[in-house]
Protein backbone atom coordinates (compact mmCIF):
# COMPACT_ATOMS: atom_id res chain seq x y z
CA UNK A 1 0.00 0.00 0.00
CA UNK A 2 2.85 2.38 0.82
CA UNK A 3 4.61 1.72 -2.49
CA UNK A 4 1.39 2.17 -4.44
CA UNK A 5 0.73 5.47 -2.65
CA UNK A 6 4.08 6.75 -3.97
CA UNK A 7 3.47 5.80 -7.62
CA UNK A 8 1.67 8.10 -10.03
CA UNK A 9 2.42 6.19 -13.26
CA UNK A 10 -0.58 3.97 -14.06
CA UNK A 11 1.61 1.28 -15.65
CA UNK A 12 3.83 1.13 -12.56
CA UNK A 13 0.78 0.87 -10.33
CA UNK A 14 -0.65 -1.91 -12.52
CA UNK A 15 2.57 -3.94 -12.27
CA UNK A 16 2.71 -3.67 -8.46
CA UNK A 17 -1.03 -4.35 -8.06
CA UNK A 18 -0.89 -7.38 -10.37
CA UNK A 19 2.05 -8.81 -8.45
CA UNK A 20 0.36 -8.28 -5.07
CA UNK A 21 -2.75 -10.07 -6.35
CA UNK A 22 -0.77 -12.96 -7.83
CA UNK A 23 1.08 -13.72 -4.60
CA UNK A 24 -1.95 -13.03 -2.41
CA UNK A 25 0.25 -10.47 -0.63
CA UNK A 26 -1.61 -9.74 2.60
CA UNK A 27 -2.55 -13.32 3.44
CA UNK A 28 0.85 -14.75 2.47
CA UNK A 29 2.72 -12.07 4.44
CA UNK A 30 0.57 -12.58 7.54
CA UNK A 31 0.98 -16.35 7.26
CA UNK A 32 4.76 -16.13 6.97
CA UNK A 33 4.94 -13.74 9.94
CA UNK A 34 3.75 -16.67 12.08
CA UNK A 35 6.67 -18.85 10.93
CA UNK A 36 9.97 -18.11 12.65
CA UNK A 37 12.61 -16.88 10.23
CA UNK A 38 10.32 -16.56 7.20
CA UNK A 39 9.61 -13.30 5.42
CA UNK A 40 8.13 -11.73 2.32
CA UNK A 41 9.43 -8.61 0.62
CA UNK A 42 8.44 -6.56 -2.41
CA UNK A 43 10.27 -4.07 -4.58
CA UNK A 44 9.59 -2.16 -7.79
CA UNK A 45 11.76 -0.32 -10.31
CA UNK A 46 11.59 0.99 -13.82
CA UNK A 47 14.82 0.11 -15.57
CA UNK A 48 16.84 3.30 -16.14
CA UNK A 49 13.57 5.27 -15.73
CA UNK A 50 12.62 4.54 -19.35
CA UNK A 51 12.77 0.77 -19.76
CA UNK A 52 10.59 -2.07 -18.50
CA UNK A 53 8.46 -1.71 -15.40
CA UNK A 54 9.29 -4.55 -13.02
CA UNK A 55 8.09 -5.63 -9.58
CA UNK A 56 9.42 -8.59 -7.60
CA UNK A 57 8.29 -10.41 -4.48
CA UNK A 58 10.79 -12.60 -2.62
CA UNK A 59 9.98 -15.24 -0.04
CA UNK A 60 12.91 -16.09 2.22
CA UNK A 61 13.76 -18.39 5.07
CA UNK A 62 16.52 -17.15 7.35
CA UNK A 63 18.28 -19.81 9.39
CA UNK A 64 22.06 -19.54 9.79
CA UNK A 65 21.97 -18.01 6.30
CA UNK A 66 19.44 -16.44 3.94
CA UNK A 67 17.64 -18.89 1.65
CA UNK A 68 15.42 -17.50 -1.10
CA UNK A 69 12.58 -19.99 -1.60
CA UNK A 70 10.38 -18.23 -4.19
CA UNK A 71 10.54 -15.21 -6.48
CA UNK A 72 7.57 -13.73 -8.31
CA UNK A 73 8.22 -11.29 -11.13
CA UNK A 74 5.71 -9.11 -12.97
CA UNK A 75 6.96 -6.96 -15.83
CA UNK A 76 5.46 -4.53 -18.30
CA UNK A 77 7.83 -4.29 -21.22
CA UNK A 78 5.43 -2.84 -23.75
CA UNK A 79 5.03 -4.80 -26.95
CA UNK A 80 6.32 -8.34 -26.42
CA UNK A 81 8.26 -9.63 -29.40
CA UNK A 82 9.08 -13.12 -28.03
CA UNK A 83 7.32 -14.04 -24.79
CA UNK A 84 9.38 -17.14 -23.97
CA UNK A 85 12.62 -15.23 -24.52
CA UNK A 86 11.39 -12.33 -22.39
CA UNK A 87 10.38 -14.65 -19.55
CA UNK A 88 13.74 -16.41 -19.72
CA UNK A 89 15.58 -13.08 -19.62
CA UNK A 90 13.62 -11.92 -16.57
CA UNK A 91 14.02 -15.26 -14.79
CA UNK A 92 17.75 -15.37 -15.50
CA UNK A 93 18.22 -11.83 -14.23
CA UNK A 94 16.32 -12.63 -11.04
CA UNK A 95 18.44 -15.73 -10.38
CA UNK A 96 21.67 -13.86 -11.10
CA UNK A 97 20.56 -11.09 -8.73
CA UNK A 98 19.84 -13.74 -6.10
CA UNK A 99 23.43 -14.91 -6.41
CA UNK A 100 24.74 -11.33 -6.10
CA UNK A 101 22.53 -10.64 -3.09
CA UNK A 102 23.39 -13.83 -1.20
CA UNK A 103 26.92 -14.82 -2.15
CA UNK A 104 28.95 -12.95 -4.71
CA UNK A 105 31.74 -10.74 -3.44
CA UNK A 106 35.20 -9.97 -4.79
CA UNK A 107 38.06 -10.03 -2.28
CA UNK A 108 41.26 -8.03 -2.51
CA UNK A 109 44.37 -7.14 -0.60
CA UNK A 110 46.20 -3.80 -0.64
CA UNK A 111 47.26 -4.13 -4.27
CA UNK A 112 44.97 -6.45 -6.25
CA UNK A 113 41.93 -8.74 -6.37
CA UNK A 114 42.59 -12.04 -4.62
CA UNK A 115 39.46 -13.92 -5.70
CA UNK A 116 40.90 -14.93 -9.07
CA UNK A 117 39.41 -18.42 -9.35
CA UNK A 118 35.96 -19.96 -8.86
CA UNK A 119 36.87 -21.51 -5.52
CA UNK A 120 37.45 -18.01 -4.17
CA UNK A 121 34.32 -16.48 -5.64
CA UNK A 122 31.11 -18.13 -4.39
CA UNK A 123 28.02 -18.19 -6.60
CA UNK A 124 24.53 -19.61 -6.16
CA UNK A 125 24.43 -23.36 -6.73
CA UNK A 126 21.65 -25.04 -8.70
CA UNK A 127 20.38 -26.59 -5.46
CA UNK A 128 19.94 -23.06 -4.04
CA UNK A 129 18.03 -21.55 -6.97
CA UNK A 130 14.54 -20.50 -5.90
CA UNK A 131 11.35 -21.26 -7.76
CA UNK A 132 10.75 -18.28 -10.07
CA UNK A 133 7.33 -17.31 -11.43
CA UNK A 134 7.24 -14.72 -14.23
CA UNK A 135 4.18 -12.87 -15.49
CA UNK A 136 4.21 -10.50 -18.47
CA UNK A 137 1.66 -7.71 -18.53
CA UNK A 138 -0.41 -7.42 -21.72
CA UNK A 139 1.17 -4.99 -24.15
CA UNK A 140 -2.05 -3.21 -25.14
CA UNK A 141 -2.36 0.33 -23.88
CA UNK A 142 -5.05 0.76 -21.25
CA UNK A 143 -6.26 3.90 -23.03
CA UNK A 144 -6.78 2.37 -26.45
CA UNK A 145 -6.21 -0.82 -28.40
CA UNK A 146 -2.78 0.17 -29.73
CA UNK A 147 0.40 -1.54 -28.61
CA UNK A 148 2.83 0.16 -26.27
CA UNK A 149 6.31 0.32 -27.83
CA UNK A 150 8.79 -2.40 -26.80
CA UNK A 151 10.79 -1.50 -23.68
CA UNK A 152 12.96 -4.62 -23.50
CA UNK A 153 13.44 -7.25 -20.81
CA UNK A 154 17.20 -6.99 -20.34
CA UNK A 155 18.37 -6.14 -16.83
CA UNK A 156 14.91 -5.23 -15.53
CA UNK A 157 14.95 -7.73 -12.64
CA UNK A 158 18.30 -7.35 -10.80
CA UNK A 159 17.52 -4.13 -8.91
CA UNK A 160 14.07 -5.01 -7.63
CA UNK A 161 15.07 -8.63 -6.94
CA UNK A 162 17.90 -7.62 -4.61
CA UNK A 163 15.68 -5.05 -2.88
CA UNK A 164 12.82 -7.56 -2.48
CA UNK A 165 15.20 -10.09 -0.91
CA UNK A 166 16.55 -7.47 1.53
CA UNK A 167 12.98 -6.42 2.40
CA UNK A 168 12.02 -10.05 2.97
CA UNK A 169 15.00 -10.51 5.30
CA UNK A 170 13.82 -7.49 7.29
CA UNK A 171 10.33 -9.00 7.50
CA UNK A 172 11.80 -12.34 8.61
CA UNK A 173 14.25 -11.19 11.29
CA UNK A 174 13.61 -7.47 11.83
CA UNK A 175 17.10 -6.42 10.75
CA UNK A 176 17.91 -4.02 7.90
CA UNK A 177 21.04 -5.36 6.25
CA UNK A 178 22.65 -2.59 4.21
CA UNK A 179 25.79 -4.38 3.08
CA UNK A 180 25.78 -7.04 0.40
CA UNK A 181 26.06 -9.93 0.11
CA UNK A 182 23.58 -11.07 2.75
CA UNK A 183 26.08 -13.44 4.33
CA UNK A 184 25.85 -14.67 7.92
CA UNK A 185 28.66 -12.22 8.85
CA UNK A 186 26.83 -9.25 7.31
CA UNK A 187 23.58 -10.32 9.00
CA UNK A 188 25.38 -10.44 12.37
CA UNK A 189 27.00 -7.02 11.82
CA UNK A 190 23.61 -5.51 10.94
CA UNK A 191 21.98 -7.06 14.00
CA UNK A 192 24.66 -5.54 16.24
CA UNK A 193 24.45 -2.07 14.67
Amino acid sequence: AFRLSQLEDSRARAVVSTLAAQVNWLERRQGLAKKEGWGLGIAYARYKSKGAYCAVVAEVEVTHQVNVRHLWVVADMGEIIHADGAKSQLEGGAIQSCSWALKEQAHWDSSHITSTHWDGYPILRFSEVPEVHVHLMPSNSQNDNSLNPPLGAGEATPGPTTAAIANAVFHAVGVRVRQLPLTPDNLSKAALA
